[in-house]
């Protein structure tokens, strides 16, 4: 059957309690705020629906909500938000994972300054990558820095064999219509190096099991995830066991040769879906709108 394409989210009103949210390329650019975002956030909380933010940002939840006000979507409009760095975070702190429990102390961090608070207070010391014990990838700095610019580094930390931890699973973003490779390009050039990656973010079904919480609602059946990315969005909410909007003015507008709004075709949708390992989600909706 070919994949409902929805006018907006108030036709899925009556069917769901609960929403799962992506941010980067479903609320926002990166820049600003998408057209209609806020008035949607507004009209889901006007509807009694409970919401909460799933993103594979590389750092905790609080630089997520400052970030989000930053640019213009208000901390009152939805109900949490869950991040990759916040994960990985707890998954650091508790040491419960054996993954995580045999990391050494001493760190090579791949990634900019403002994403260290992922590892902020638990007594991780840092270092070049010649001297660590591990690497936390948090992705590419500056933006549009590319792979390629860390090759030496990571055939150094391949060839030593440490273990890397990558707190953002994306392998691109557009960021206001430019093209940003994330951690999770680096992560995949580092086990095609013989190195061993441990992900924290979507598409891991794990991550999920917090969003329920923060929902307070048990039935999958009643939650709806939204998201643009087929690699980590898609994948992740159909291995969880919901129900998916698949958001098609995101990453993948250019496969599908739209603009934000648009409405692909059916061919290009197709086309798309087998691309993707025939990933299906349960509707498609141009932009993020009532």
């Amino acid at each position: 059957m070919p994949l409902p394409i929805l006018s907006g989210l108030a036709v899925l009103a009556d069917r769901y309690d609960g929403f799962i949210l992506d941010a980067w390329g479903v609320l926002h650019d990166g820049v600003s705020p998408y057209a209609y975002a806020c008035e949607t956030l507004e009209r889901l909380q006007a509807a009694g629906k409970a919401s909460v933010i799933l993103s594979n940002a590389p750092r905790r939840s609080q630089a997520l909500y400052d970030q989000m006000d930053g640019i213009g979507v208000p901390r009152r409009l939805y109900g949490g938000a869950m991040t990759s760095g916040e994960a990985v975070y707890r998954a650091l702190a508790a040491r419960q994972d054996p993954f995580y429990a045999a990391l050494g102390e001493r760190c090579w961090h791949l990634g900019p300054d403002r994403d260290r608070n992922v590892v902020e207070g638990l007594g991780f010391v840092m270092g070049p990558v010649e001297e660590a014990d591990w690497v936390l990838n948090t992705g590419p700095d500056p933006l549009g820095a590319t792979t390629a610019d860390y090759e030496r580094e990571l055939q150094i930390g391949a060839a030593r064999g440490l273990p890397m931890v990558c707190a953002n699973p994306d392998l691109v973003i557009f960021r206001a219509g430019q093209r940003i490779e994330c951690a999770g390009a680096l992560a995949r050039r580092y086990e095609d190096l013989g190195g061993v990656v441990s992900y924290r973010g979507k598409p891991d079904p794990a991550i999920y099991e917090a969003c329920l919480e923060s929902l307070g609602i048990s039935d999958r059946r009643r939650v709806v995830c939204v998201g643009d990315a087929f690699h980590t969005d898609i994948a992740g909410g159909v291995a969880a066991g919901f129900d998916v909007v698949f958001i098609t003015g995101g990453i993948h507008h250019q496969e599908l040769g739209t603009k934000l709004g648009e409405v692909p075709s059916s061919d290009a949708l197709t086309r798309l879906i087998a691309h993707h390992d025939n990933i299906l989600p349960t509707y498609a909706l141009p932009l993020f709108r009532w």
